[in-house]
């Protein structure tokens, strides 16, 4: 069976990336066997569709809105993973990779197990910020939850004691927390000199036609 580990979500609005720290922190600390894919799938959406189609078993990191207290750990399997990604979407990612459980399953090549390691998120809205402490005290939480999920199809995890290399080292969390600017120098939620210049025109919308696809955005890229 091939497996696939995947978180998704993204680093620059703070604890949206839990998925990819979670990821990062499997690679440095856990070596699996060939079998087994360890990946960060970010915001692809559905750039993912060819490995969701390939892994029998699926287990994705995320952070997701349960309404449940921040940094509360919540798996969901199965049929009922779509439901909760879709229920209180987050970002653009969550879309997207609803979209993708759709498309594999369309194409007839969906996980026979499918696992949504999830955590509360605390904060969102600090650009360039990390991980709040309630959210990254679940990191490991979460990682010892798949790893007790994979024993069931004989997975097991050898721990290492020196990190290992990450796809890109720029996405190391001390190294982002470390170079991260301070907030007289940066604005963690979106810069008004830039918001309110000609360079950021806000047009009213404009009546469509056959030829014209309207898109809402915000200041942060979100659709």
């Amino acid at each position: 069976m091939n497996i696939l580990l995947l978180g998704i979500g993204n680093v620059l609005w703070a604890d949206e990336g839990f998925g990819i720290r979670v990821i990062e922190h499997l690679q440095k600390n856990y070596r699996f066997p060939d079998r087994v894919k360890v990946m960060d799938g970010g915001t692809q959406g559905v750039y993912l569709v060819e490995h969701v189609q390939a892994a029998d078993v699926l287990i994705v990191f995320d952070a997701v809105d349960y309404g449940l207290p921040p940094g509360t750990l919540k798996r969901v399997e199965n049929d009922d993973v779509p439901h909760f990604l879709g229920a209180k979407k987050m970002s653009l990612h969550q879309t997207g990779f609803q979209e993708v459980l759709a498309m594999a399953q369309m194409l007839g090549d969906y996980p026979r197990h499918l696992l949504l390691i999830g955590v509360q998120p605390e904060e969102l809205d600090d650009y360039g910020g990390s991980l709040r402490p309630s959210v990254k005290a679940q990191i490991q939480p979460a990682i010892d939850m798949a790893l007790d999920f994979l024993k069931a199809f004989g997975i097991t995890a050898e721990t290492t004691c020196t990190d290992g290399e990450l796809a890109d080292p720029v996405l190391d969390m001390h190294r982002y927390e470390q170079e991260r600017p301070p907030a007289d120098q940066a604005c963690r939620i979106g810069d008004e000199r830039i918001l309110l210049s000609d360079a950021f025109e806000v047009r009213p919308p404009q009546p469509a036609d056959e030829n014209t696809l309207q898109v809402d955005v915000d200041y942060r890229g979100k659709y």
